[in-house]
């Protein structure tokens, strides 16, 4: 009796576990899509509310990851990688080194932190990959990426989001063998390598899709969107960026595609403007194949993110600064406004849209039109205005180098 209860309870205690929250780049699935509900649908002359800022987070573009009552950021201080934990008003819950900071062009932090229940996973620019306490900031275990897997850096610095599933850490060093790898999150130890094309990294963070019998990791490398088993590492299929010629393929030309893909329904879709440009792809049932459905090369946002809203895909363009949607069906323009190239994220039926001139726009897309409807400037701050904003608990946030701004956009 005593061992059929004991049995009882742990069925019980494995089946009503759960997996820890998990808070990182772009919100929910990584989508740009974040909650909120009762937010103002135009602001006044000067902008939302300001409810608080602080210039104290050094060189950086990432952004701000909430977890409850505190946010997540890192920056860059005298070429070191700094990790900042602040509370809802901004104020510093302490702040703690993680590494060596990429200070060459465009100086400072390039991604944003994963935080994984009480563990928090980044990646400096110069490929220390570190795993800390949330709740202390202490280094629980750290490597450098370029070292131990003998890989490359980038012309501008490793700038990937780092993706957690379950136990699994992937990360892309770019090494010649070990080109993508899982590792153990607990301890940084390698699960898999894949060799796949042996190519530097692309600033991609990427993505995973779940299928009924198989779950599959989705990134860029230099010329090449792969898609690899999550479980065994095997390199599934790929789609090269052909814009570039082989022979005139260098650091910095042909190899940035900052957008992480979106996948819904069957079908994956991406923006990569140094690469392919827009591009649906259709995933085969059992996940081994892709066929590509559509092209459109006017939609060509290198790292401004992709927002799917409907049967509508949003995104800047880099060629044209113009604010964007396309019909996802049929990849052709719906309607096009020109407000500047930026990052783009959405919430309660309105697109939130940070131009590289430090303009902050309020957009409506109903009717298949897009407006502008409100907007202001971050006048302060440091370096490019290159940060994705970030929607939590009616609060916008918005970086520019050492500076970040709270703003009220509740009504």
């Amino acid at each position: 009796m005593k061992t059929a209860l004991y049995s009882l309870v742990l069925v019980c205690f494995f089946s009503c576990k759960q997996s820890p929250k998990i808070s990182e780049w772009r919100g929910p699935n990584r989508s740009g899509i974040y909650a909120g509900t009762n937010l103002l649908k135009e602001w006044p002359e000067n902008g939302p509310r300001l409810i608080w800022e602080s210039e104290q987070y050094g060189n950086g573009y990432g952004s701000p990851v909430f977890v409850d009552n505190a946010f997540y950021l890192t920056g860059e201080i005298d070429s070191t990688a700094y990790l900042f934990k602040s509370d809802l008003k901004g104020n510093t819950i302490w702040k703690a080194p993680f590494g060596k900071e990429w200070t060459t062009n465009f100086p400072g932090s390039r991604s944003a932190p994963t935080v994984v229940g009480n563990k928090v996973y980044l990646l400096s620019g110069l490929g220390d990959l570190s795993c800390m306490d949330a709740q202390t900031g202490n280094r629980v275990w750290q490597q450098n990426i370029i070292e131990k897997y003998d890989a490359v850096n980038t012309r501008f610095g490793f700038a990937q989001a780092l993706y957690i599933d379950g136990d699994k850490l992937f990360c892309m060093p770019g090494g010649k063998e070990h080109n993508l790898v899982a590792l153990d999150r607990f301890n940084g130890n390698l699960i898999w390598s894949c060799q796949a094309f042996g190519e530097r990294p692309a600033y991609n963070s990427p993505q995973m899709i779940e299928l009924p019998n198989r779950k599959i990791l989705v990134t860029f490398s230099a010329y090449h969107l792969i898609g690899v088993d999550a479980e065994t590492g095997e390199m599934l299929w790929s789609q090269e960026q052909t814009n570039t010629k082989h022979e005139e393929r260098k650091p910095g030309l042909g190899d940035t595609h900052s957008n992480t893909i979106i996948y819904e329904n069957g079908y994956i879709y991406y923006a990569a403007g140094d690469g392919n440009r827009g591009v649906c792809l259709q995933l085969s049932e059992d996940g081994t194949s892709i066929k590509e459905v559509w092209k459109n090369k006017n939609f060509d946002s290198y790292m401004g993110g992709i927002v799917k809203i409907d049967n509508k895909l949003y995104s800047t363009g880099t060629r044209k600064p113009f604010l964007k949607s396309i019909n996802a069906e049929s990849g052709e323009m719906v309607d096009s406004i020109k407000i500047g190239n930026g990052a783009l994220i959405a919430a309660d039926n309105m697109l939130y849209f940070y131009n590289f001139k430090g303009q902050v726009h309020l957009v409506d897309y109903s009717n298949n039109k897009l407006t502008s409807v409100s907007s202001f400037k971050i006048k302060k701050g440091t370096k490019e205005h290159f940060a994705h904003p970030v929607i939590n608990k009616g609060v916008l946030y918005v970086r520019h180098g050492n500076y970040l701004g709270a703003y009220d956009i509740t009504k």
